[in-house]
């Protein structure tokens, strides 16, 4: 009976476990581990091989844009000096409609004529607006001196290149695609306003409204042209952003020698410099995985 006693007496030893609420376990200490506690550690679990050839390839589209900008900025330049009159901006403001809408018949998959007749409703609506307010832009900035006209638009492109989205897939996480959008907004909304900054130091309204309405053009729709032509053909959009770069160098070259030098080393430094960094630092990454990670909440809705 005192054996008896004496084993009942005896303290009772309760086994550590991995619980998340619940308080202190007797016995344990609140930060105490066992050697179960490293059994379910992954290693680099998420990290992605990338490779230098796809990097470099996947940076063309980054050029390409940058490109596209400072065609725009050239367009500016030459009819800011009366090199490009009113009919001659005209004429490529007719001409970039209409291969925008070439481009977008030939690649897109599925155009139904109840849309394209759509669009071409609102692209009139949007004409006709803009033609209607060019005297409003036109005296909009004449209390401003040129000097802040052209300081301010030389920032706004700058926010709109470093705010723009250069990503031609959606992401997935819907806090990334919110942040994305706001991103992409904000971005637009400064190269409109850069737009009208240097339309409004044009000396006449048919002038203000083909500046614009180029403008608008480029900065509206030329994404959504050069994401239909990558989808349809990777090749035919890798020959595309390669012309592009070099008819925009050759007309940079001709502008301005230290523009060009400059230009050539941004597009050098995207395409090779970049990519390569990032494959380098990627070796250097380093992730830890396990059961105290955040719970991800997981739907698999099956009909």
């Amino acid at each position: 009976m005192d054996s008896h006693l004496r084993k009942s007496s005896s303290p009772t030893i309760h086994k550590w476990r991995k619980v998340a609420y619940g308080g202190m376990q007797p016995g344990f200490d609140d930060n105490h581990t066992d050697e179960s506690f490293l059994e379910d550690m992954i290693m680099n679990a998420n990290v992605v091989k990338r490779d230098l050839v796809k990097v470099i390839l996947d940076a063309v589209s980054i050029s390409q844009y940058l490109c596209v900008v400072a065609l725009v900025v050239l367009v500016w330049t030459y009819t800011l000096r009366s090199i490009f009159s009113e009919q001659s901006l005209l004429l490529l403001d007719i001409a970039l409609l209409g291969w925008g809408f070439v481009v977008v018949l030939l690649t897109a998959e599925m155009l139904s004529f109840e849309l394209l007749l759509n669009y071409i409703l609102r692209t009139s609506f949007f004409i006709t607006g803009l033609y209607i307010l060019s005297p409003i832009y036109h005296t909009l900035t004449r209390s401003i001196s040129s000097d802040t006209i052209w300081a301010l638009t030389a920032s706004l492109v700058v926010l709109h290149l470093f705010l723009h989205n250069y990503s031609s897939s959606t992401a997935e996480a819907p806090g990334a695609l919110e942040f994305s959008t706001f991103t992409n907004n904000i971005s637009l909304n400064v190269s409109i306003v850069a737009s009208l900054l240097v339309a409004s130091r044009l000396p006449s309204r048919l002038h203000v409204f083909a500046i614009v309405l180029f403008s608008l053009q480029v900065f509206l729709f030329a994404p959504f042209v050069s994401y239909c032509i990558k989808k349809y053909s990777f090749r035919l959009h890798l020959c595309f952003s390669l012309g592009l770069m070099a008819v925009t160098l050759f007309f940079v070259y001709h502008l301005h020698q230290l523009l060009f030098i400059l230009l050539m080393s941004i597009l050098v430094f995207v395409n090779l410099v970049c990519p390569y960094w990032l494959i380098r630092i990627q070796e250097y990454k380093f992730e830890i995985n396990g059961p105290w990670d955040e719970a991800k909440l997981c739907f698999n809705i099956t009909e």
